[in-house]
């Protein structure tokens, strides 16, 4: 078996790992790098050299995962496109959202590149797209080689509870097993459950690491830090200002958006209008429409119908009165440059009225990981556009995250039991960690942190 890391560099940055397996080969996830720009986002497609692609799997539908699957499929026209089923109501959405970003991109910034795909070219390549059930087999070589002689290896989806639709992904071949996680959560969030990994076991496993460098403290519960949240957003709006929660459009805002319905219900919270995004707005109707077949919690609880929720219009982040308590769950969690999120936090930050709370990962070089970075009082760049701002707003943060603590995936992989372990979807710190602690607790274990670009024999 060989695999090769495609991510352009050795962080939480564009998911691909190319799989070579009984002579065949499959590509899992086609991220792209939410730090850089142009082709210098893409994965390193140019190492995965001349023989055809079998198939593509992705794990689940954020952009650090699937956002340069057109890009993919320009070089590997042949491959298979295998999804979960309620990645398939998704995938389309958020390519298309990814053109219109890179095209305002372009206009905005001038990087000539964007974008790298078209709108046709998404409606194109959707066709082709196949939803498949969790916990089914699928063979995924080409026709042509099993008919030669070659067996195929077969693809199992297991639900992962980070988001609609995530999956870890099972590839079986004649005589080896390897089992990627993806991103995965095994707590139960608001709304989703936690993973069913169940008794996997696999030859080789490659592994996330996000949460590999933050200890979680001995007394640390759920319970407690939504406890803390709906203090900080009783707090906020004693102040007359607003509260602003930034998420993920797709999965974040809808878990944040079920607790605020939940805790409105219980009457923790009052009764009041929700601001969110389109996208959000997009993907909380989805999780409504879905909720049959979801392994979630709540199956009878509708967002929409929960919440009075208000879109925000085009504009509107930059024009409208930020006073009277109101309470905003808008895209993105990052804060990114032209974005509803960028833009009031911009008009924000320097008012002592008002409240960012965040839920979820930032990370320390965007605009939302140097405003957590700032100290009270402090004057920093917080993003190119908005320039120096001071911080005088308060700004609070929450552990309510969609990814495996670092004990949790620890124990998961004692159940693998695998001779080989390759580290990835983190920083060094955080894949540093795991490397130490598989070397003590499994010493036979082989654990790899593979560089980008480089085939790695296992």
């Amino acid at each position: 078996m060989n695999i090769l890391n495609l991510n352009p560099d050795s962080d939480i940055g564009a998911s691909a790992w190319l799989v070579e397996m009984d002579q065949h080969r499959i590509l899992l996830d086609a991220g792209m790098h939410p730090k850089r720009d142009g082709r210098d986002a893409l994965p390193r497609y140019g190492k995965t050299g001349t023989h055809d692609l079998d198939a593509i799997a992705i794990s689940h539908c954020h952009h650090d995962h699937v956002g340069s699957l057109p890009v993919a499929l320009k070089r590997f026209p042949k491959a298979h496109i295998l999804m979960t089923e309620l990645s398939y109501l998704i995938s389309e959405r958020v390519l298309h959202n990814s053109v219109n970003v890179m095209t305002r991109q372009r206009d905005e910034l001038g990087i000539k590149e964007y974008p790298l795909f078209t709108h046709d070219e998404v409606d194109e390549i959707s066709a082709f797209f196949q939803g498949c059930k969790y916990n089914r087999e699928i063979e995924w070589g080409a026709f042509h080689k099993s008919r030669s002689g070659i067996p195929s290896p077969t693809l199992e989806f297991f639900d992962a509870g980070h988001t609609l639709g995530s999956a870890g992904m099972l590839l079986r071949g004649k005589n080896e097993t390897l089992f990627y996680t993806g991103d995965v959560c095994f707590r139960d969030q608001t709304i989703l459950k936690g993973a069913r990994f169940g008794e996997v076991k696999a030859d080789v496993l490659i592994m996330e690491t996000t949460r590999g460098n933050r200890e979680v403290p001995p007394d640390f519960s759920r319970e407690k830090e939504i406890e803390r949240l709906v203090a900080a957003i009783h707090e906020g709006q004693k102040k007359k200002g607003c509260v602003m929660i930034p998420a993920f459009a797709l999965g974040r805002t809808q878990e944040i958006l079920a607790l605020l319905a939940l805790l409105m219900r219980e009457g923790k919270l009052k009764q009041q209008p929700v601001y969110i995004g389109g996208l959000g707005r997009v993907f909380t109707e989805i999780y409504d429409i879905e909720a049959h077949r979801t392994h979630r919690q709540h199956t009878n609880l509708q967002l929409n119908e929960a919440l009075e929720l208000i879109v925000l219009e085009k504009g509107a982040a930059e024009s409208m009165k930020l006073s009277g308590g109101k309470i905003f769950v808008i895209t993105a969690g990052m804060m990114s440059e032209n974005t509803a999120a960028h833009d009031l936090a911009k008009r924000m930050i320097g008012d002592e009225r008002q409240s960012i709370l965040f839920v979820g990962y930032a990370d320390p070089d965007s605009p939302a990981g140097h405003l957590k970075a700032a100290k009270q009082g402090e004057t920093f760049v917080f993003s190119p556009s908005a320039g120096r701002v001071t911080k005088t707003c308060e700004v609070k943060e929450f552990d309510l995250t969609a990814h495996a603590n670092r004990e949790e995936l620890l124990e998961f992989v004692g159940q693998v039991s695998p001779r080989t372990i390759l580290l990835g979807h983190g920083d060094d710190p955080a894949r540093n960690w795991f490397g130490q602690r598989i070397h003590e607790c499994w010493p036979k274990i082989q654990v790899y942190q593979p560089q980008p670009g480089k085939m790695l024999a296992v």
